[in-house]
């Protein structure tokens, strides 16, 4: 998932996704949860993705429970955005704990619950001026 969001590889992105996800980054900006389609988060994360110069998003430590046909993965992360800026630090760095809700369907595992919690690490960077992006994730 990580790598595709940070390669913009949208098709790809969107078939690690079951037909309807709940996405929750409430603990980063606030607001409800929502659910949406891979097409919507495609759409959403390449417009807050998009305004950076590079992305990468580090996923380790994974700790996986599995019930039947679904599991619950929590996992550490570290996300990195740069955008060259000759004002302020380049960087907005921020890390935490994924938790990704996963579903087996017709043979083969798909997310449909993400969300995101202890964000922090390094300054927040003002959204990207280009690209329209923005780093509000969770205005899908």
């Amino acid at each position: 998932m990580a790598f595709h969001a940070d390669q913009r590889e949208g098709e790809r992105l969107a078939g690690v996704f079951a037909e309807k996800v709940t996405l929750d980054y409430t603990s980063l900006a606030g607001g409800e949860p929502a659910e949406l389609t891979p097409a919507e988060i495609v759409a959403a994360w390449t417009s807050a993705l998009g305004g950076y110069d590079a992305t990468q998003h580090l996923i380790t430590n994974h700790l996986v429970d599995i019930e039947g046909d679904t599991a619950v993965c929590t996992a550490a992360f570290q996300a990195t955005h740069r955008l060259a800026t000759p004002h302020g630090s380049p960087l907005w760095t921020l890390g935490g704990t994924y938790r990704f809700g996963l579903v087996r369907t017709a043979g083969h595992g798909c997310a449909d619950q993400l969300g995101g919690e202890d964000y922090g690490l390094g300054g927040r960077q003002p959204a990207p001026a280009r690209g329209g992006g923005t780093h509000e994730l969770n205005r899908c």
